[in-house]
């Protein structure tokens, strides 16, 4: 993906300190010039891998003796579990935001899709805030939940969008470019989640708002992803929610 591409070109190598793969969060731990940095991805499987039919992580045990950059490059593997540990390095690895405001995606999609058609893909928890907040609101899913329509049907609705919100963790999974190439011409487009790259490179590519996280406290919310911890667990021990527009 040339989005993976134009990333990894612009980071610089560190030393891995520690990669811990958690239930639902995977969190890459690295030192860059005496300080240490850490950055978020959601942790995914593949289906068809699991019960030990194929390995999640090739080198599992060993990561810590790779490279910060050697791991980015997982970010091309076939294996979610790996791609999200290659993009939680990038994560790491890219230099500190410093035009950015404390802003939650959904407190951005409230403020500006109050006239607006705002299809989110990723089922979020806070769907229910937005339902009578927007002029409409359309959530696709792979797994559909309540009022959620099935991902199958981003064809027919996302060129429908005013605003388009798109999980990172779409990044992951490898359908982020299916889905925002049915965008329609002068959608505001959204890129949210605590998987989210807070890089303005992503702006060159047509993103218009990156609204991610930023770790302040690796200590604090180690164990919180070791112990599979939910997003909602992790975030008051040391995540900062943070957006950026281009």
């Amino acid at each position: 993906m040339e989005i993976f591409d134009r990333l990894i070109e612009t980071v610089s190598d560190a030393r891995v300190i520690g990669v811990e793969v958690g239930l639902f969060w995977t969190m890459v731990m690295i030192e860059q010039e005496g300080k240490v940095k850490s950055g978020l991805a959601a942790t995914l499987t593949n289906p068809e891998w699991e019960h030990a039919r194929y390995p999640a992580v090739e080198e599992a045990g060993r990561l810590e003796n790779r490279s910060a950059l050697e791991l980015a490059h997982l970010v091309y593997s076939q294996s979610y579990t790996e791609t999200g540990i290659g993009l939680a390095t990038i994560n790491a690895l890219l230099p500190p935001v410093h035009h950015f405001v404390d802003l939650p995606a959904e407190e951005y999609i409230i403020r500006h899709g109050k006239d607006k058609k705002v299809a989110l893909i990723g089922h979020f928890p806070f769907v229910s805030q937005l339902k009578n907040q927007v002029k409409e609101l359309w959530v696709l899913e792979l797994h559909p939940q309540g009022e959620d329509l099935p991902a199958s049907m981003a064809p027919e609705i996302i060129p429908q969008a005013d605003i388009l919100a798109i999980t990172a963790t779409t990044l992951i999974n490898h359908t982020f470019e299916s889905v925002f190439n049915l965008r329609k011409q002068g959608a505001k487009v959204l890129l949210l989640g605590p998987s989210t790259p807070l890089s303005p490179l992503l702006f060159d590519f047509g993103i218009d708002v990156l609204s991610g996280s930023l770790v302040e406290n690796s200590e604090r919310i180690l164990p919180l992803i070791r112990q599979g911890a939910t997003f909602r667990q992790i975030r008051p021990n040391g995540v900062r929610l943070v957006t950026i527009e281009s």
